[in-house]
Formats: C-alpha cells, sequence, structure tokens
C-alpha cells in the first residue's frame, strides 16, 4: 500500500481532447510522483449530454481515445492507475445510494446544470443530467481521495461532494474524508473562433492532430477585427492569437518584442498571416512529444488494453472495500 495520499480525477468521453485539456494533463503527469494518483475516462458522465446515445460504436471509440490521449499527454501507468468509469460497477450502487440523501432541489439549483442546458439547447434535461452531480460525488468519494486537483474556477463544484460526504457520515458514521481542492492555475486556452477552447464549441486544436492540420486550424482563428491592412494600429491583448502565443511561443522568442509590440505599432512586417503561421509552428513544436508518445502506444498492439485491465483491477480493489464500508454502516447487507 502506497503511503502517498490520494487524489483523482477524470475527463469525460464526448470528444478527442484538445489543448486545454493538454495542460491538465500536463499537471496531472507533475502530481504522479508526489501522490497516489487514479485518473478515470468519465464515459458514463458523457451520456448525460451526447447526441445519440445508441451509437456504442462511437462511444467505444472516444473512451479508447481519451484513454491514449492521457497517455500521449504524459501520464505514465507505472505511477498512476488508469481506468474506465464504467469498468466499476460499484459506482451505480454508491450513486443510487446517494441520490436517496440528496435533495432535488438542491440540485436544480446547481449553476453548471442550467448552463448545460442553455449551452446545448436542452429543452428536456434527462434524470442523468440532473443528477450529474450525485454521480460525480460518488466517482469521487468511491475512493475516498484526500483532495482532487481542479483549476482555481472549479473549487465550487466540490462543495456538493463534501455535503454529500457530510450527510452521509453524520447519518451512518464517519466512512468519506470530504477531499480537498488541490488548486491549479490553468491557462485559459482560446479557441480558434476566440471562445474558451471546448469540444462542444468545435472550436478546438484537438491533440492527435497532425501538423498540416494544426495549421489549416490556425490559419482560421480568429483575430483583432480593427487591424485590417498590416499599417493598421493592432490590439494584441484582445486577440487570441496573441495569447495563444503567449503560452506556445515563449521558448522560442520574446512573445512581447516579437508579437505584441509590432502588432500594438501598427508594423508592416508583421501582420496576421505571419503571426499565426508562427503560432502554428509553436503549437506543433509543443505537440511533437504528444505525437511521439502517441505513436509508441498505438505500435504496441493490446497495450491500451493491458493498461486499462491493471487501472480496472487497482480501481475494483479500492471499490470493494469502500462498498463493504459502506453496506456494513448503512445495514443493506443481508
Amino acid at each position: 500500500m502506497s503511503d502517498k495520499k490520494r487524489i483523482l480525477s477524470g475527463m469525460q468521453s464526448t470528444g478527442y481532447l484538445h489543448l486545454g485539456n493538454l495542460e491538465v494533463l500536463k499537471n496531472w503527469a507533475r502530481l504522479q510522483d508526489e501522490y497516489d494518483c487514479y485518473f478515470f475516462v468519465a464515459n458514463w458522465h458523457s451520456l448525460t449530454t451526447i447526441r445519440d446515445p445508441g451509437d456504442t460504436d462511437r462511444h467505444r471509440e472516444l473512451v479508447r481515445a481519451v484513454a491514449t490521449d492521457y497517455l500521449a499527454g504524459g501520464l505514465d501507468p507505472d505511477k498512476c492507475t488508469i481506468f474506465v468509469q464504467s469498468d466499476i460497477l460499484e459506482l451505480a450502487e454508491l450513486h443510487l445510494l446517494f441520490s436517496m440523501i440528496t435533495n432535488v432541489g438542491k440540485l436544480e439549483r446547481v449553476p453548471s446544470y442550467k448552463d448545460k442546458r442553455e449551452q446545448l439547447g436542452i429543452d428536456a434535461p434527462s434524470y442523468g443530467l440532473l443528477g450529474y452531480p450525485v454521480l460525480q460525488a460518488a466517482d469521487i468519494l468511491m475512493y475516498r481521495p484526500a483532495a482532487v486537483p481542479v483549476g482555481v474556477d472549479q473549487e465550487a463544484h466540490l462543495e456538493l461532494t463534501r455535503e454529500v460526504a457530510r450527510s452521509f457520515n453524520y447519518l451512518f458514521g464517519e466512512i468519506f474524508p470530504e477531499p480537498l481542492a488541490l488548486l491549479s492555475e490553468f491557462p485559459l486556452v482560446p479557441g480558434i473562433d476566440g471562445r474558451k477552447m471546448s469540444k462542444s464549441y468545435g472550436n478546438a486544436i484537438y491533440m492527435s492532430e497532425n501538423e498540416d492540420e494544426v495549421n489549416a486550424k490556425v490559419k482560421t482563428m480568429f483575430t483583432d477585427p480593427e487591424r485590417i491592412q498590416r499599417t493598421d494600429i493592432g490590439h494584441p491583448d484582445k486577440c487570441p492569437v496573441h495569447e495563444m502565443h503567449k503560452m506556445y511561443s515563449r521558448d522560442r522568442f520574446d512573445v512581447a518584442a516579437t508579437v505584441h509590440d509590432p502588432c500594438a505599432a501598427g508594423d508592416p512586417n508583421w501582420g496576421c498571416v505571419k503571426c499565426k503561421a508562427e503560432l502554428a509552428v509553436s503549437i506543433n513544436l509543443a505537440l511533437a512529444p504528444v505525437r511521439e508518445r502517441r505513436g509508441q502506444i498505438l505500435s504496441q498492439p493490446g497495450g491500451l488494453d493491458e493498461i486499462l485491465a491493471q487501472g480496472r483491477e487497482k480501481a475494483h480493489a479500492v471499490a470493494q472495500e469502500t462498498m463493504k464500508m459502506v453496506r456494513t454502516a448503512m445495514k443493506t447487507g443481508y
């Protein structure tokens, strides 16, 4: 047994992972040496908003794609546990039990519930979407982690999980810790349309894309609409291309001197076309090690299945231990 503190996190398998997700994976990779890490592919969660729940082949493809992205992004199965959410059937039982002690009105007031409905245009939401935070609480508490790595803007999302833990412990005895937020400052990665990069918006540059695909997408990126001619004064602080240069080009050149200042001065030698071309070079350099790791993974038939099987075994052992304690505390066993 590891004497390290346990942490847990996951990502939905609603689509291939993108540059914004890569920033999260880099943080997870840094945590592998310090914590006992459990990282899962949240494929049950993805069913709450997926357009075609009957497309099971697509679900399987995306689960494997996200797991591959985990590895390509730097996760090491020798240092952390990588598994698929639906492989742990005990999760369904814990979700059911938690749903019995969670107030419906509280779920309806969760901000992300309303936001998701509006964002995706869902007129008749499913019970699964409403109960998403309860399943999330089960996801987390099943492994009794000390903390959950999240961005500074996501700490509030953990509060309902802590409330569920408090309610359960009050009613049935101390079983679950109230996990803390392991805060990290993740950069806001803009999409090619200027909004936050998101699988839902269709504005992402994906970790799995090749150089030509990245080049083509960067060419279409929104820039400063007020800089029509190269001699026009630019506003780089409002330009998503400049924001991405600050993230991906800082190891190549001084972004302020090379990108910001010439744009703001209306330098005709630094137009939007050249600016985007240089950004594409920087992004492709950042993705080079990701592509190399992806190639290694895909060149080993059965390798991903073996990694997920090992993760399932480790996660299942913890889940069985937790559910034994839960059933004993609730007196649900016969």
